[in-house]
């Protein structure tokens, strides 16, 4: 498994030794060492998952990062958090995934009408299995517990990732702003019920 750090908190390196990970195509900054790099045709979801990618118009293009050396990676300045996937799941925005393992796999999920109704979008993408993954907010990332006593609500734009035995549903939140035209944009909710962790930026895109 290759070795994901921080070198602040825009900036990814990514150590090598004779392996393999995907990232956001043209995210690589600057390297050193013996590393080659190629489109990835499969992604991490082999040939099944990217038909899926292909069919769904998945727009983010990916990059296969190989061989020894370090590579740093970073995109538009936004905050990077490294997270390591010990036989887990998580579920997150598609572009805001920037690198991960080749050990882990991915798919693309369906969220249903009331994703694309929200602002958050008809599909995400899981990621499991064994190793790191980066994934790029706007500003420091936040985790946030959720338990069967503690529902969370959180508004579209600023949800980002989660793992854990999670039930996500939407909910139109009509209040009497929305109703007189003064909606704040956060009619739409994510609520996530269960045993897990949630991931948001303290930002509204």
């Amino acid at each position: 498994m290759s070795q994901f750090e921080k070198t602040n908190e825009a900036m990814l390196a990514v150590t090598l030794n004779k392996e393999k990970i995907l990232s956001k195509a043209g995210a690589m900054v600057v390297y050193e060492g013996n590393v080659n790099f190629s489109k990835a045709i499969l992604g991490g979801e082999g040939l099944f998952g990217a038909l899926k990618r292909k069919l769904v118009n998945e727009r983010e293009s990916l990059m296969t990062t190989e061989g020894s050396g370090t590579v740093y990676y970073a995109s538009d300045a936004r905050d990077i958090t490294c997270i390591t996937l010990n036989n887990e799941t998580i579920t997150l925005e598609s572009d805001s995934l920037l690198a991960y393992d080749s050990t882990v796999n991915t798919d693309i999920e369906f969220s249903g009408v009331n994703g694309i109704v929200s602002g958050q979008g008809l599909f995400t993408t899981t990621v499991t299995g064994c190793g790191n993954i980066a994934i790029i907010s706007d500003g420091e990332l936040i985790a946030l517990e959720v338990t069967p006593q503690h529902p969370l609500h959180i508004d579209p734009d600023a949800f980002v990732a989660f793992k854990g035995n999670l039930l996500r549903d939407f909910i139109l939140d009509v209040n009497w702003k929305t109703m007189v035209g003064q909606a704040s944009g956060e009619s739409y909710q994510i609520k996530f019920s269960g045993t897990g962790v949630v991931y948001i930026q303290p930002s509204e895109r």
